[in-house]
């Protein structure tokens, strides 16, 4: 049951993530504990969360130096 219970409270993230882009970050942090939570207990984590997390890594990367003054 707590795999489905940590899939479901995944799937919430990722809902907010659409709806309140601006607080990514926030919420990427609580994707991460969620991954985590779900490696400690010994679940396998899917690979299309993997490739999600990875792809947030990814854009936050491109960000990084966007407000920084030219």
């Amino acid at each position: 049951m707590a795999f489905e219970q940590l899939k479901a409270g995944i799937a919430m993230i990722l809902e907010e993530i659409e709806k309140r882009p601006e607080d990514r970050h926030i919420l990427q942090e609580q994707l991460r504990e969620k991954i985590s939570e779900m490696r400690s207990l010994g679940l396998v984590v899917p690979n299309d969360i993997l490739a999600l997390e990875d792809a947030l890594e990814d854009d936050d990367s491109d960000d990084l130096f966007d407000d920084m003054p030219v």
